[in-house]
C-alpha cells in the first residue's frame, strides 16, 4: 500500500485530512443556530419511531428534507451517542467530497493534479470550517459534487452511461437533502453548448436512448422520499399534514427563491464570500486566471465545464435577495478541481512561496496580538465574557488556546520560511484546526451549546420536578436531562407562557418554568423567580409556581422573530 511515491502521498493526504476535519469529534454538543435544530428532529425520530415527518418539539417541522436527521438519528442507533452522531454525517459527505475530488482529477489528468486539487479544497477555509458542523450545506455539497463526478466522467472520457445514471442519481439525492441540490444538472448546459460548437472530447448524446437513463435515476431518487411522503401526507386525517406538504414542495423551495424572507443581501454578495472564506484557494487566482484563460482558447473541456458550471451556480445563488455564504460552498470543489493541475507548478514560484508564507505570519500574529490584547488589557473585557457567554474563568482558557493557536502559525511560518512557504501555511492551518477542534470547541461548548444551563436547572428543580419551556430554543430541550413540557415553538410568547401557567397550576408543588428574559410577562415576581444563567447570550430564568400572579393576562411584546 506504501510501497509507491503516489500511495504514500495520498495515505498521507488521507491522514491529515481525517485528523483535520476529525478533529474534535464527540468532544462538543450541537451549537446554534442550526445544528440544535437539525439533532433535535433526529432524537424525535429515534424516540418516536416517526421517520417520514419531521418534528421540532410536537410540531411539524417543514423547513427542509429529512436526509440529514435522517443520517444523524441513523448515527445514533449505532453510537448511541448524540455527540458523535450529529456530527459524522457533515465529517463523512466531506471526506466523500475529497475523495471525489482526488479520483476525478487523476482521471482527467493525473495523479497529482488529483491530489493537488483535495489539498486545496481540505484547506479552504470555508469548506473545512463546514465540516465541523452540522449544517445539511456539507452533505449537499457532496451530492452535489458526487453528481458533477458521474457528469463530467460521462461528458469528457467518451461516454460512460453507468456515471451518468450516478451524476443525476446523486442530484436527486441532494435535492433530497436540500432543495438546490438539482443544480448540479446544469453542467449539462455549458456541456451542451460546447458539444454543439465542436469542442473535441465533450459529447452529450442526447439522442441516444440510454440518455433517458439519467433522468429516470434523479425521479427515483427524489422518489424514495417524496412519494411515501406524499401518500402519507395525503391520507393523514389531521390537515396540519397538507400544510406540511405545501410548505416543504413550494414555500421552501421555489417561494424561499422568488421571495427570500430572511438573510437579505447585496447581489455582489458570494464574491466578497469568495474573496474571503474560500482563502487560501483564491490565493491562487493571481496565477491560476491567465493560465485559465490560456486553456480555454485552446477549448480544453476538462477546464470549461467546471469553471463555466462555478459562473452558473455564482449567478443562481446571486438573484434571490436571500443569501447565506454557505450556499456558495458547493461551487468550491469544481473551482478546486480546475486549479489541481495548475497547483503543482503556482507552488514553486518564488512569489507564490512568499504569498503563502505572508499569509501564514500575519494570520498568526493578528491571533496572537488579539489574545495578548485580550490577556493583559482591560479587566472590563472579561467580566463582559462572563456576563455574555458564562465562563467561570474570565474566558482565561479561550484566551489561552487563541494564544496558543496564533504562535502554532507564526512557528510553523517561520520555521518553513519563504523557501518552503506553502507547506508552513498547510502546517500553520492544520495545527489551527487542530486545536479548534480538540481545545477550543470544548472549551465554548458549555455556554456555546445549552449545556451548561439545563444542568444547572435539572440540578436546581432535583430529579422528581417537571419542567416547563418558555420561548425556547431547540437547544433547551434537545440539553434538558428529563422530557420537558413545550406550549409551541412559533406560537406568541404570550400564549405560550398562557398555556404554561395552565399546565403549571395542574401540579404547582412539582413543575418549573424556565422562560427566557425578555418573555417574562407582568405576572411573573421577579423577586420569587431565580435567574438560572446564560446561554448563547440570552438569559433565562427559572419560575416557581408561587412566583406568579395565576389570575393576571400575560402581555409580552410579541413572539421572538430571530430565525436562529
Amino acid at each position: 500500500m506504501l510501497k509507491t511515491r503516489a500511495s504514500r502521498d495520498f495515505w498521507l493526504f488521507a491522514v491529515v485530512a481525517l485528523l483535520v476535519l476529525g478533529a474534535g469529534l464527540g468532544l462538543r454538543d450541537p451549537w446554534p443556530a442550526d445544528e440544535p435544530r437539525f439533532a433535535l428532529v433526529a432524537k424525535h425520530m429515534v424516540e418516536s419511531g416517526d421517520w417520514l415527518f419531521p418534528h421540532r418539539g410536537t410540531e411539524l417541522y417543514s423547513d427542509k428534507p429529512p436526509m440529514l436527521m435522517w443520517f444523524e438519528a441513523a448515527f445514533y442507533t449505532v453510537f448511541r451517542d448524540w455527540r458523535i452522531a450529529f456530527l459524522l454525517p457533515s465529517l463523512l459527505a466531506a471526506l466523500g467530497t475529497l475523495w471525489c475530488m482526488y479520483d476525478l482529477g487523476r482521471r482527467l489528468w493525473t495523479r497529482k493534479a488529483g491530489l493537488y486539487a483535495a489539498w486545496a479544497l481540505l484547506f479552504a477555509f470555508q469548506f473545512a470550517y463546514q465540516s465541523k458542523k452540522a449544517q445539511i450545506d456539507p452533505l449537499v455539497a457532496f451530492y452535489i459534487t458526487l453528481a458533477n463526478y458521474g457528469l463530467l466522467r460521462h461528458l469528457l472520457t467518451g461516454g460512460d452511461w453507468r456515471m451518468w445514471a450516478l451524476g443525476w442519481f446523486a442530484a436527486g439525492l441532494g435535492t433530497i437533502t436540500k432543495g438546490v441540490g438539482a443544480v448540479a444538472l446544469l453542467m449539462v448546459l455549458p456541456a451542451a453548448v460546447l458539444s454543439m460548437r465542436g469542442w473535441p472530447e465533450v459529447r452529450v448524446q442526447a439522442r441516444d436512448p440510454k440518455f433517458w437513463l439519467g433522468p429516470l435515476a434523479f425521479v427515483a431518487a427524489v422518489s424514495l422520499w417524496l412519494v411515501p411522503m406524499v401518500i402519507a401526507a395525503l391520507g393523514h386525517p389531521n390537515p396540519e399534514y397538507r400544510a406540511y406538504l405545501d410548505d416543504i414542495l413550494f414555500r421552501q423551495t421555489a417561494g424561499r427563491y422568488s421571495k427570500s424572507w430572511a438573510h437579505q443581501q447585496p447581489l455582489w454578495y458570494f464574491l466578497n464570500v469568495m474573496l474571503t472564506v474560500w482563502m487560501p484557494v483564491t490565493l491562487a487566482f493571481f496565477w491560476a486566471l491567465p493560465a485559465w484563460r490560456t486553456r480555454l482558447r485552446r477549448r480544453d473541456a476538462r477546464y470549461a465545464l467546471p469553471l463555466a458550471w462555478w459562473v452558473l451556480i455564482l449567478v443562481f445563488f446571486s438573484i434571490p435577495s436571500g443569501k447565506r455564504d454557505m450556499y456558495i460552498l458547493p461551487a468550491l470543489p469544481m473551482v478546486c478541481l480546475a486549479l489541481g493541475p495548475l497547483l503543482p507548478g503556482i507552488v514553486r514560484k518564488l512569489w507564490a512561496k512568499r504569498v503563502a508564507f505572508g499569509f501564514a505570519a500575519i494570520f498568526g500574529a493578528l491571533l496572537l496580538i488579539a489574545g495578548l490584547a485580550m490577556w493583559f488589557g482591560d479587566p472590563k473585557f472579561e467580566s463582559r465574557l462572563m456576563t455574555d457567554r458564562g465562563f467561570t474563568d474570565g474566558g482565561r482558557a479561550i484566551i489561552a488556546t487563541l494564544i496558543a493557536m496564533g504562535a502554532w502559525m507564526l512557528a510553523a511560518a517561520f520555521w518553513h520560511r519563504t523557501r518552503n512557504g506553502v507547506a508552513g501555511m498547510l502546517w500553520a492551518l492544520g495545527g489551527l484546526w487542530v486545536l479548534y477542534g480538540v481545545v477550543a470547541a470544548p472549551l465554548l461548548n458549555p455556554s456555546s451549546s445549552a449545556r451548561g444551563l439545563m444542568t444547572t436547572v435539572g440540578e436546581r428543580i432535583g430529579p422528581e420536578a417537571e419542567l416547563g419551556l418558555v420561548a425556547w430554543r431547540e437547544q433547551n430541550l434537545l440539553m434538558a436531562d428529563r422530557p420537558a413540557a413545550t406550549f409551541g415553538f412559533k406560537a406568541d410568547w404570550a400564549v405560550q407562557f398562557s398555556k404554561a401557567m395552565l399546565w403549571q397550576t395542574e401540579s404547582p408543588n412539582r413543575r418549573w418554568l424556565l422562560v427566557q428574559e425578555p418573555a417574562l410577562s407582568q405576572c411573573v415576581d421577579r423577586s420569587k423567580a431565580e435567574f438560572a444563567g446564560v446561554s448563547n447570550r440570552r438569559r433565562w430564568w427559572l419560575v416557581p409556581a408561587d412566583a406568579i400572579d395565576t389570575g393576571c393576562t400575560p402581555r409580552i411584546g410579541g413572539a421572538d422573530t430571530q430565525n436562529d
